[in-house]
């Protein structure tokens, strides 16, 4: 190394202009002031909070059906899935459940993607109506009972076999006309063939 290289220190790290980037801070700051985006004095809409959905959503009634579309047919009956509070169609099924359940249709309802916090009386509430639910769906399982409905059951299936098989046989056969069927005697016998029936007598 140089005698001049000595004495002067490499230094590779950047060099910031702090009073150039201070200024422009303070006029990015006084830009927002002005902005009516970030005015402090709008009131902020008020949200209700999210909610479970009160409505059965429909995704099988279109399903293996056809739809003729031409230029004049509303969005709402074009192929797809329409949302009547977004004015929008979806075409498959999982992004329809996907857009009902997102931010922008639950804002369009005019809910926000907050929820209730539940107390501990809610929770309380909430597990004891359970079991009162639990309670009365319960039944006693009466397996003899349950025996006594499939012997019955069988008895009825056997009863109807035997009828249809009584059936059967009361029933008179006509093999003969099973045989010839409608083919004309002497176009079988032009053609060189008696006919399409088995060639059992």
């Amino acid at each position: 190394m140089s005698s001049s290289n000595k004495g002067k220190i490499d230094d590779h790290r950047r060099k910031w202009d702090v009073d150039k980037f201070e200024k422009l801070a303070k006029e990015r700051a006084d830009g927002y002031d002005k902005d009516d985006k970030h005015d402090k004095s709008s009131i902020p809409v008020k949200r209700e909070l999210l909610k479970e959905r009160d409505y059965e959503v429909d995704l099988d009634s279109k399903v293996g059906k056809s739809i003729v579309i031409t230029k004049t047919t509303p969005s709402s009956l074009s192929g797809g899935y329409y949302c009547n509070v977004c004015d929008c169609v979806i075409k498959d099924s999982m992004n329809f459940l996907d857009h009902i359940n997102g931010k922008k249709h639950q804002r369009n309802l005019g809910m926000s993607m907050r929820i209730e916090r539940s107390s501990l009386e809610d929770v309380k509430n909430r597990f004891a109506s359970n079991k009162r639910k639990k309670l009365e769906v319960k039944k006693t399982y009466d397996f003899e009972a349950r025996i006594q409905e499939l012997k019955e059951e069988e008895e009825k299936m056997k009863a109807t076999k035997k009828e249809r098989r009584k059936e059967k046989k009361m029933r008179p056969s006509n093999n003969s006309d099973d045989e010839g069927g409608d083919i004309d005697p002497e176009m079988a016998a032009m053609m060189g063939f008696s006919g399409f029936g088995s060639t059992k007598k």
